[in-house]
């Protein structure tokens, strides 16, 4: 018992917002009647926030260092412009197109890492420099006007879906039987893991703990493929962000770099002392943003059919909510990839449940901001209580 008491007391944050993901999911299918957890609004729940989730990943990063950025909105408009201007008015191959927009994104995260790493400007100002110079620059390179409609191979980063290799029925097979194998490999590396705890005589929870998580696991992972796969399968855009999900998530905890990102946010006096280049880190994981914001730029652009001046509009704070809610701190050091996918699943299912029963865009603003303040409210409790 008191190992499961250490279990949950260690990982208080991020078991907190599991729980209170699947509270607000419950809550919104009694007050939609279900209709939430229909095949068609799944669906539609992964296409609205794939983009976002992207955002996320790269925004934890760069909140573990113990920095912040405020322009990715304006970055997502920028890459959209860009894409637009080249694939519409430029008839550049759509390919060519996404390689120089994600280079473009590479190189607007050099310009700012330097400033913020090599001269020493705090990552506030540049990146709110940043959100303005941007955003101006999408206005002139799109001239105040939207372009539109970019061809349907582009459409498709957003809007397309991993085809059915077993056949075109009612029911997408080849979903199910990527669940089933996703099944698979996670048990393998739960009790793989297990086995290695045990060898190097570390504390491990009792087998039946381990089971019974596995086994809620898999069920909803199998359920929600189950329901995937009864409209039109897996969507792109999900696969894109399940593969961010698993290089990040090794990067940040099975690699020198990652344990240089946390170290440099935990005490970046202390990682200099020791021999980390930390100037090297935070500049590095300002081009990883840029890339990333571009990745979500051109997601958006295809999710819209359109490059807009206002694309992008206070998307960094939503990705900047979904890392705090998903348990990273104020002060650096402390985050994960997985817990800012659930801090933008948490705000994904509020926007969508609360569009579904008809809470208008005011209210709907008021509540996601209760409910960063009330996360961040609680690290801080918790970090005092400690």
């Amino acid at each position: 018992m008191q190992t499961l008491i250490n279990l949950f007391r260690n990982n208080i944050r991020e078991y907190g917002m599991i729980i209170a993901l699947v509270l607000i999911t419950g809550l919104f299918f009694i007050l939609t009647d279900g209709i939430n957890f229909k095949p068609l609004n799944l669906t539609n729940l992964i296409l609205q926030n794939g983009f976002i989730l992207v955002l996320a990943v790269g925004m934890v990063l760069v909140i573990i260092t113990g920095n912040i950025d405020l322009s990715v909105g304006s970055v997502v408009a920028f890459i959209g412009a860009i894409a637009g201007v080249l694939i519409i008015n430029m008839n550049v191959p759509v390919w060519l197109a996404v390689i120089i927009a994600i280079i473009a994104g590479a190189l607007i995260g050099v310009w700012q890492g330097f400033w913020i790493s090599y001269i020493g400007v705090p990552s506030f100002i540049v990146t709110l420099a940043g959100m303005l110079i941007f955003r101006g620059l999408t206005l002139w390179l799109l001239d105040g006007q939207s372009l539109a409609p970019f061809p349907e191979s582009f459409q498709k980063i957003s809007s397309g879906f991993v085809p059915d290799l077993f056949g075109s029925g009612d029911l997408h097979i080849f979903t199910i039987v990527l669940s089933i194998i996703l099944s698979l490999v996670l048990v393998y590396l739960e009790f793989n893991k297990r086995k290695t705890q045990i060898q190097y005589d570390f504390e491990v929870v009792p087998l039946w703990v381990t089971v019974a998580k596995l086994a809620m696991l898999l069920l909803a992972i199998n359920w929600f493929a189950y329901q995937l796969a009864l409209n039109k399968g897996i969507p792109t855009v999900l696969i894109i962000v399940f593969v961010l999900i698993v290089i990040y998530t090794f990067i940040m905890k099975n690699t020198i770099m990652g344990r240089h990102i946390y170290a440099t946010g935990g005490n970046k006096k202390a990682a200099d002392l020791s021999g980390i280049k930390t100037k090297r880190v935070v500049f590095w994981v300002f081009v990883n943003n840029g890339v990333l914001a571009a990745l979500a730029g051109l997601m958006f652009a295809a999710r819209l059919n359109s490059a807009t001046p206002a694309a992008g509009n206070m998307l960094e704070l939503d990705a900047i909510a979904a890392v705090f809610i998903g348990g990273a701190s104020m002060a650096g050091g402390v985050g994960t990839v997985i817990g800012a996918i659930v801090g933008g699943l948490v705000m994904g299912v509020m926007n969508n449940g609360m569009s579904l029963i008809g809470i208008g865009i005011d209210w709907q603003q008021a509540i996601k901001g209760m409910v960063l303040l009330i996360a961040v409210g609680f690290d801080v409790y918790n970090k005092n209580k400690g």
